[in-house]
């Protein structure tokens, strides 16, 4: 989940496919456009289907949350369109980057959507999908490791553990326009699912512990703050329900943040040890 900080940047030779294994991946024909998952950050989590559309594309439209690294998959004489959005910082609208890539693909071009973690997951890619329909351009959906999960699992926090938890909920606590969704049942959270994985809530964290804990989870519950998983720079903060609705405990840390609330938390000291370089903090210790 680190970020793409140079829209204009060289990048280097992509990787070299055996024609053999080519012809068993699909035909990136001019005129369509793949929507594709980069995953969290880490570029070896990349799908093979994801490498070999960035080898073919003739332009590739990538997000803020794609790391620099990803972007070497590409071909050297692609074009890197950055299209990213940043709170606080001037954005395309989505309107915009729809009409972009559909005015690629018209023009001819192999085009490529760039999202990080799964372009289902969070990621708009949906509503992009939606402008291609519409538009009658031919697309497919190459699915990439979400935040969610594999984020998770480079912090040592499975979302699952068949002594811990039955099911798990993956949310966003904010809408449209970037404040706290009104749409969220925080009673029916709070007692329907023991683990709770937190998309973007870095901002809301406070307020989303508040309103868990107002709807009946015990203060002392397990939680962890996951920052730029899955690169040299993650980082993961072990804490509680109760010290996140204190404002405690994300002093340093950047976005992206991930933030899971549930027992599956009390296993990061026996697993993180996944091989990321991934310091864990013991907040309250």
């Amino acid at each position: 989940m680190s970020t793409a900080s140079d829209p204009a940047r060289v990048h280097s030779a992509p990787v070299a496919f055996d024609p053999a294994f080519a012809r068993a991946l699909p035909v990136f024909a001019p005129g369509a456009v793949w929507l594709v998952g980069a995953g969290p950050g880490d570029p070896g989590l990349l799908t093979l289907q994801a490498a070999w559309g960035l080898s073919q594309a003739d332009v590739v439209f990538f997000d803020a949350l794609v790391n620099d690294a990803v972007l070497n998959f590409a071909a050297p004489a692609a074009e890197l369109a950055f299209v990213g959005k940043r709170a606080g910082c001037p954005s395309p609208k989505q309107s915009e980057i729809n009409a972009r890539l559909i005015d690629a693909a018209r023009a001819g071009k192999r085009v490529l959507r760039l999202k990080g973690g799964d372009p289902y997951v969070f990621g708009r890619g949906a509503e992009e999908a939606q402008g291609l329909v519409a538009a009658g351009v031919p697309f497919r959906v190459a699915p990439g490791v979400t935040a969610g999960v594999g984020g998770l699992a480079a912090a040592g926090i499975p979302v699952t553990h068949r002594d811990v938890n039955q099911s798990v909920t993956f949310l966003t606590a904010h809408d449209a326009s970037g404040g706290l969704s009104a749409r969220l049942d925080w009673a029916a959270l709070s007692a329907g699912s023991p683990v709770l994985v937190v998309y973007m809530g870095f901002r809301l964290m406070r307020v989303i512990a508040e309103k868990l804990m107002e709807a009946g989870r015990p203060a002392s519950e397990p939680a962890a703050i996951v920052a730029q998983a899955t690169t040299p720079r993650q980082k993961v903060v072990r804490t509680t329900l109760g010290r996140l609705a204190a404002g405690e405990d994300a002093g340093g840390l950047e976005p992206p943040v991930l933030v899971v609330v549930g027992g599956v938390v009390a296993l990061a000291p026996v697993l993180g040890v996944g091989g990321y370089a991934a310091p864990s903090d013991e907040a309250g210790g």
